[in-house]
């Protein structure tokens, strides 16, 4: 099969799935050609391909557009396969010490240098929690039901023509909706692990990984991350080649605490790695949208060939943290994920999934990224610059490729503990570097948010920070 024959098919099959409906606007020439990195004449060829089997129409100066098949008396059914009725049988201590702190950013007056939240004064909450109220008063007549597992259709749908327009094509049919990233992450985890089984994870980790880790009595083994490549692929082979790893948890893009981006060559080399050894990796994505550079990030799973990449990821860091909303897509594990959905909360709410499908469908999101990312990446620099300028002589900082995050290693004397303390009675949080970690590696270290406007009150509070940071040195 020639190069514009496969792209025409894999397009035609998109159609089929129902990710593109009658009447809507496929991906253009020009930012087909980019994501898949194949000449404009491919692309063409693969279009007019299309064209002349009377899947698609061109309108001038407008693009392409799906048609209406023939026969289908102007209505379309949702392509979507609707998945298979579930047989129900009869048959660190890291968690105390977040919770500590999310109660502390919670209290509302303190500045919140250490929360994992972005700033929802970025997020377009307004608009979203309009289109929840109009679907409420829609429903109302007969009542508003939860979405059974996969999810709701039209938010499947419009999560996977997402990914399309960032140069992945995905499965919808691979899509289960879950309640936030986090649930996604349990229930990977809980389709490939099992108690007293041992999990690899990056080291400094998200401390939700551990969370998992921990809450279904699994052990983590600790790997060393590099600041700025990700996971040590020599140091993970060693411990494959001597203990049985059930799987491998990763956070490859803007990694939560470290924001780096693992190089491509480097995500295919890990995906290949752990196939050699037949171990699934669950990987979060959550910052994918996120990214500072010219071009989305490839995710592990576009380079996973035989099912064994969990791939999870959220709304929650990229357009609303009011509706938590989240979703995985766990390869050859799809339907034991589906089924502990199911068993585990049975289902999602539904006005969350249409508000957001309603958004994604009638407004600029990549507008709203677009905005996001440039405040992000001049933030980044702000804090960044500020610390050097303020912290003590031997600080060193992460340099984020995307997200909200900043990882700040503070002279060996430092207790971030001891620190942590000294910041909120001066109305100050940060995220003391034990979280990060179930073997107090990190014990003088902290993560730092720049989500939040840049304004006096913040880079007071990093001044003030520092000067506390020289405190905790004598």
């Amino acid at each position: 099969m020639k190069l514009y024959e496969k792209l025409a098919k894999e397009i035609e099959d998109l159609i089929s799935q129902g990710v593109f409906r009658h009447g809507d606007r496929i991906p253009s020439i020009r930012q087909t050609s980019q994501h898949r990195q194949i000449s404009i004449t491919t692309v063409l060829h693969a279009y007019l391909l299309l064209e002349s089997k009377g899947i698609v129409e061109s309108r001038p100066q407008s693009g392409f557009f799906v048609r209406l098949p023939a026969g289908a008396g102007g209505r379309v059914e949702n392509a979507l396969r609707t998945s298979k009725p579930i047989a129900v049988s009869a048959q660190v201590d890291v968690s105390r010490l977040v919770l500590s702190t999310l109660r502390s950013i919670r209290s509302g007056s303190a500045i919140p240098l250490g929360s994992p939240y972005p700033d929802p004064k970025l997020f377009p909450s307004d608009k979203i929690s309009r289109y929840g109220s109009a679907i409420v008063r829609r429903k109302s007549q007969w009542g508003v039901t939860d979405e059974l597992p996969p999810g709701n259709p039209e938010l499947i749908r419009q999560i996977a023509r997402r990914y399309l327009e960032n140069g992945e094509p995905v499965d919808p049919n691979e899509i289960v909706v879950t309640v936030g990233a986090t649930e996604a992450i349990n229930l990977c985890l809980q389709a490939v692990a099992k108690p007293g089984d041992t999990v690899a994870v990056e080291s400094p980790t998200y401390y939700a990984m551990l969370h998992a880790i921990e809450r279904m009595g699994m052990r983590a083994i600790e790997v060393a991350t590099h600041p700025d490549e990700g996971i040590d692929l020599g140091a993970l082979a060693a411990i494959l080649d001597k203990a049985r790893i059930a799987a491998c948890m990763v956070m490859p893009n803007f990694q939560n605490p470290l924001g780096f981006q693992m190089p491509e060559e480097k995500k295919r080399e890990l995906v290949d790695l752990l196939a050699r050894h037949n171990v699934p990796v669950i990987e979060s994505d959550v910052y994918q949208e996120l990214y500072f550079g010219d071009s989305h990030p490839r995710s592990l799973k576009s380079f996973d060939t035989n099912g064994l990449v969990l791939h999870c990821a959220s709304f929650s860091k990229s357009l609303t943290s009011a509706y938590r909303i989240g979703w995985a897509m766990a390869g050859r594990f799809h339907e034991q994920v589906e089924k502990l959905k199911f068993l585990n909360t049975l289902t999602t709410p539904s006005v969350p999934q249409l508000a957001i499908a309603e958004y994604l469908k009638n407004d600029g999101y990549e507008h709203h990224l677009r905005r996001v990312r440039k405040v992000y990446a001049q933030q980044a620099n702000l804090m960044t610059a500020t610390v050097k300028r303020f912290f003590p002589e031997g600080t060193r900082t992460s340099h984020p490729m995307g997200g909200y995050v900043l990882w700040v290693e503070l002279p060996p004397a430092v207790d971030s503990m001891r620190l942590y303390q000294l910041a909120l009675e001066n109305g100050i949080t940060i995220g003391p570097g034990y979280m990060f970690s179930a073997t107090n590696s990190y014990r003088n270290f902290i993560r730092l948010n720049y989500s939040y406007t840049w304004s006096p009150e913040i880079e007071e509070a990093l001044i003030t920070l520092g000067k506390l940071v020289t405190a905790c040195m004598r």
